[in-house]
């Protein structure tokens, strides 16, 4: 399948903002398929098991769950993002703040070059690992889970240390992050990763990015929670993470539609409508559409107006 080519728009964001490409949204247009988003923007089609596992696409009982992408559905594209130290940064610290919690500063400073004990250099930019949220099923472990999407069982220790595990085998239904360092993008996947960054940093400078990094790291866990019927728990975390100023719009959308999907389940219709709306005001490309929502999610948003 021949690669497309970045438009003039796309190629001037990758210009003025090289190397701080990250994760980036994609709304499916008519004629997408996973294997032709995985090719376009990774260059490989075997990425399309990342796409199905970044979005929650093969999760059975789950909004999009077990069913192919359709038009108007909204889309991660997973990368890596970046960052520029400062003086008074530590592996700890920018571990806390940019993965989601300090102990995985070893890893951080691994994918790096260089050794948690050794203090970043001010000024330079660092690769900040993509968070893969996996939900496990009844045969996985953590090895077979490195196998899948580090391509070595023997890394998982490495896993049992970036998730706290202490040894314990996960069990079925539990989330396990998944760092990925090796995300490689074609030239319009960074030139659309870079245009996504700077969009960001435009709505508020350094300051919001930092703010959205924090977020960002607990979403998956509001994800994890909304995949395995934990509603009250998806509940209580997305009103929390919904109430931080300050916030991209986008991320914004995305917290609301989960939580969409958490009060639709508990029958809290009023709640269910009003998130709905929200992420309807936030986000003006979301499409409501029974092919792929659940009847309750449909009748939610169309009691919202």
């Amino acid at each position: 399948m021949a690669r497309r080519r970045p438009n003039l728009a796309l190629a001037l964001a990758a210009a003025l903002f090289a190397g701080r490409a990250e994760a980036f949204p994609h709304v499916v247009q008519p004629g997408d398929t996973l294997a032709s988003l995985a090719e376009r923007y990774y260059g490989n089609v075997e990425r399309e098991r990342l796409l199905v596992a970044a979005n929650a696409l093969d999760l059975p009982g789950v909004v999009g769950g077990g069913v192919g992408i359709v038009a108007g559905m909204r889309l991660e594209i997973p990368a890596v993002g970046h960052h520029r130290t400062s003086a008074t940064d530590t592996w700890d610290a920018l571990a806390a703040r940019l993965l989601g919690g300090g102990h995985r500063a070893a890893l951080l400073a691994r994918a790096n070059g260089t050794s948690p004990w050794l203090a970043p250099a001010e000024g330079t930019e660092i690769v900040i690992p993509y968070n893969l949220p996996v939900v496990l099923s009844l045969a996985d472990s953590t090895a077979s889970v490195a196998r899948r999407w580090l391509g070595d069982p023997d890394l998982a220790w490495e896993l049992d240390h970036y998730n706290g595990l202490r040894g314990r085998r996960p069990s079925a239904g539990e989330l396990v992050l998944v760092p990925l360092v090796e995300l490689q993008l074609t030239d319009e996947g960074r030139a659309r990763a870079l245009q996504a960054a700077a969009e960001t940093r435009a709505q508020g400078g350094g300051g919001v990015r930092e703010l959205q990094r924090r977020v960002d790291a607990e979403i998956p866990a509001l994800l994890a929670e909304v995949r395995a019927g934990r509603y009250a728990d998806a509940i209580s975390r997305g009103v929390r993470l919904s109430s931080t100023p300050d916030l991209p719009r986008a991320t914004r959308a995305r917290i609301e539609r989960l939580l969409l999907e958490a009060w639709a389940a508990h029958d809290a219709h009023g709640l269910a409508a009003a998130a709905c709306a929200a992420w309807r005001e936030l986000d003006p490309e979301a499409v409501v559409d029974p092919v792929w929502m659940s009847p309750k999610l449909v009748r939610a948003c169309g009691s919202s107006g």
